[in-house]
């Protein structure tokens, strides 16, 4: 009779790793050293790869990050707002802002492609099944969240922002650096925010808690995206906090109902002998 799994890796010689699934390699504390240095240079390369691209193609780049407010200004034809640096190195600040914050959010996905390969020989057969599709919806809500926000949520903020000074009286001087950091905050921050029904399922696969708990306090869990709402929007106007409040109910209710079958896969898998 063949030893248990457990005591099946008690017995392989140092340095030597074996998954579950059946696949053996040797490697040593430095070979993993020189894998995860290789890891970090790929991804670096990747990284100052797309960060070059947008610095060559800057203007271009520019103009597709203004399209928002493009897109406000030609509702308003009679509207009068040119951007206008007030420091020396804004226009720069802004530039190094482009590259870095640019660079990062495109080579995030091959970046997530190079960390897999790195950690995938200690993966188990299911927990690889169960990564990749995370890794994948990961990347896919927060696609979904960022574009949700650069085309809905950051015009209405604009809109909104532009009447509120014309209500008031004010001449619009606004910076390039208040625009792109308005940007900045939205799209990463709702984009981060659209990640949260991962979270969920992970919660009720762990255990931790259950979909009876998450539909118990279904009227909690909206009151609390709409303190999320509220936190992420930079206006306190209804119309854009409810605009970004629906889309994240909606994540929440499927949020529960994938976290009902991945309950109901998990009690399964307990009780078969």
């Amino acid at each position: 009779m063949s030893a248990p799994d457990d005591e099946v890796f008690e017995h392989l010689p140092a340095g030597t790793e074996m998954r579950r699934g059946g696949r053996e390699r040797s490697m040593g504390f430095f070979e993993h050293l020189d894998e995860m240095r290789g890891t970090l240079i790929k991804s670096a390369i990747v990284f100052a790869i797309f960060a070059a691209l947008i610095g060559y193609f800057m203007k271009e780049f520019n103009e597709v990050l203004l399209w928002p407010l493009h897109y406000v200004q030609a509702e308003k034809p009679t509207l009068v707002l040119e951007l206008g640096t007030t420091t020396v190195m804004e226009g720069f600040n802004v530039v190094i802002q482009m590259c870095f914050l640019g660079g990062f959010i495109l080579a995030a996905p091959f970046i997530l492609f190079f960390v897999g390969q790195f950690v995938a020989p200690a993966l188990t057969d299911h927990e690889l099944r169960m990564v990749l599709p995370l890794v994948f919806m990961a990347g896919l809500l927060f696609l979904i969240g960022a574009s949700f926000s650069f085309f809905l949520l950051v015009p209405s903020t604009i809109r909104v922002s532009i009447e509120i000074n014309e209500l008031l009286g004010y001449t619009l001087r606004w910076t390039p650096g208040s625009y792109y950091s308005l940007l900045t905050w939205l799209v990463l921050g709702v984009g981060a925010a659209f990640e949260f029904p991962l979270l969920i399922v992970l919660l009720v696969y762990m255990g931790v808690i259950t979909t009876a708990f998450l539909r118990k306090y279904r009227r909690h869990a909206i009151v609390v995206i709409f303190i999320i709402a509220a936190v992420v929007t930079p206006t306190p106007d209804p119309v854009t906090q409810t605009l970004f409040a629906a889309p994240l109910y909606i994540l929440f209710e499927l949020a529960v109902f994938a976290g009902a079958r991945v309950e109901k896969k998990r009690n399964e898998r307990l009780r078969a002998p």
